[in-house]
């Protein structure tokens, strides 16, 4: 039990989110590049090194420079299992970032340095804040012109509703950054503009009024320096870790992800103070990761991770427990047992065999079309995790078949595609027509793309007006005001992949006024009822 307890305590899981742009997947490059995990780390953008980010492995994520699916990268450093979750940060696959927010026990935010708080970044932290998230914000890309720190500060706690306290203090911006100043461990590392040189120099500062200050940075830079901190200190609460842990009070760090800067000062307090796997609550119970039955929920379903084999990896956060290899396990939905004979971990596109995994992992298991996600499996109790819900979808268009050659195929690449939760597929009662639903609307360009290059299968697609899409629950299926409700809206009724009908309602007044006429029956804009 105490090698279980220490492998535990050893892992961090986390997700790293932001706007678009604010250099989200180069922060998890030079993370990985710590834990030695990769020699050279690519930027998404930059043409000079082909080798491209290694957590962006999609064809249009490469051909876009954004990325479009939630990646799963594990690495160890200092003796310390960190698994981190790369979210796409554009607002079409919010959805995504959602859903994998629910399997992360901290967060890392990433703020622009000249472009602030963003409302990608506003959703997202608002998501978090519902569930108490640790977060930690990184302020990136210090190299260019941007705000003044406190200006940022008070902007991340206004825009963002937090209470922050900075961990770290540049010395300059932009043309005259000098380097950073360490409030965590009281030193300076000073920028060079040389990504392997600023690694590793740091100077040891642990009294600020010393000479050796101003020798390092010049007199005004170092008088500066002096009078912001006292500043920040007299403004700013110190850092509790407890306040942290209960999502009271945001850390904040300031760096340059590109050039390797500030990436390390981040990464060593994140392992002191970030929190080990933490107990989820199930439909019946709350599950602590110190149990010695194995639990697991299903976040996420990537088809086709290799295109020369048709094959589907289910993302399975582990609860609690040891998950074991060629162990019968219960998928508590279907009520059937199930064995994995290679369960993978991850690397970006490697994948390893795993043996035995720990709470607080992720391990990936080649599905052949068992799992959706939010599915739960369990050494045999039957508990559901609850959390991961459908959004009521806000673009809509008829999907179409091409090419009749390839119908098979191309139902099921929707089938497949469907699972994962790119979209949602609605199916008309009228006439059998399918409905492609989605939260953004670059999904669709994703799911065309995707189905013509993985599947071999063309599709094209037709406008349909609807304004929103919500499920339906009678109060009782055999009454006469259900009856009425689906012989008048019949045209405008759908039933979704597991059959629950759903009300395609053409405008905000139409669902009013079917809200109104129908009292009995309940509308939901999530499907988790």
């Amino acid at each position: 039990m105490k090698h279980y307890q220490k492998e535990i305590n050893k892992r961090r899981t986390f997700g790293i989110i932001s706007h678009p742009d604010a250099g989200k997947t180069t922060l998890t490059e030079k993370l990985l590049l710590f834990g030695g995990a990769i020699q050279e780390a690519g930027a998404v953008k930059s043409n000079k090194i082909k080798k491209g980010a290694t957590s962006d492995f999609m064809e249009i994520e490469r051909q876009r420079g954004i990325s479009v699916a939630t990646s799963v990268l594990a690495f160890e450093y200092k003796d310390i299992k960190i698994n981190i979750l790369d979210t796409p940060g554009h607002k079409d696959f919010a959805e995504d970032t959602f859903r994998t927010l629910t399997a992360v026990d901290s967060v890392i935010v990433v703020i622009d340095v000249a472009k602030g708080v963003e409302e990608q970044t506003e959703k997202l932290v608002e998501v978090c804040r519902m569930r108490n998230i640790p977060m930690i914000v990184f302020i990136n890309k210090l190299d260019r012109e941007g705000k003044d720190a406190f200006e940022l500060l008070d902007e991340i706690e206004q825009k963002l509703n937090l209470t922050v306290t900075p961990l770290s203090f540049p010395i300059g911006m932009g043309y005259d950054f000098k380097g950073i100043y360490n409030i965590w461990e009281k030193n300076v590392n000073l920028f060079t503009g040389d990504p392997r040189k600023d690694i590793e120099e740091t100077v040891e500062i642990s009294d600020l009024k010393s000479k050796e200050l101003d020798e390092l940075i010049g007199n005004e830079a170092a008088d500066t320096l002096r009078g912001e901190l006292e500043l920040a200190q007299g403004v700013y609460p110190e850092f509790d870790r407890e306040a942290y842990l209960g999502g009271r009070l945001q850390p904040v760090f300031f760096g340059s992800a590109l050039n390797n800067f500030g990436v390390r000062e981040l990464l060593d307090c994140f392992i002191k103070i970030a929190p080990p796997p933490r107990p989820k609550e199930s439909d019946t119970r709350v599950v602590k990761p110190d149990e010695k039955d194995f639990t697991g929920f299903v976040f996420k379903i990537h088809a086709n991770m290799d295109p020369k084999h048709r094959d589907r990896l289910a993302f399975v956060k582990i609860v609690s427990g040891k998950f074991e290899r060629n162990k019968n396990y219960l998928h508590v939905r279907n009520n059937k047992n199930m064995k994995f004979s290679s369960p993978n971990a991850f690397f970006a596109e490697k994948k390893e065999i795993v043996d035995v995994s720990y709470p607080g992992d992720i391990v990936g298991l080649h599905d052949t079309g068992n799992f959706k996600i939010g599915d739960t499996l369990t050494q045999g109790e039957t508990l559901m995790y609850k959390g991961i819900p459908s959004f009521s979808p806000e673009h809509f268009r008829y999907i179409n078949n091409a090419d009749p050659m390839k119908s098979k195929q191309l139902e099921k690449g929707i089938d497949q595609l469907m699972d994962e939760g790119v979209a949602q597929l609605f199916t008309l009662e009228m006439n059998g027509r399918k409905i492609i639903g989605t939260v953004g609307a670059l999904q669709f360009e994703v799911i065309q793309y995707r189905l013509e290059h993985e599947y071999g299968a063309k599709c094209t697609y037709e406008n349909l007006n609807v304004h929103k899409a919500t499920w339906v629950e009678p109060e009782d299926e055999k009454s006469e005001e259900f009856k009425d409700f689906k012989r008048v809206k019949s045209k405008y009724l759908a039933k979704d992949k597991s059959g629950q009908l759903v009300f395609l309602a053409d405008s905000q007044f139409s669902l009013q006024m079917t809200q109104q006429k129908y009292p009995s029956i309940k509308f939901h804009f999530t499907s988790e009822f």
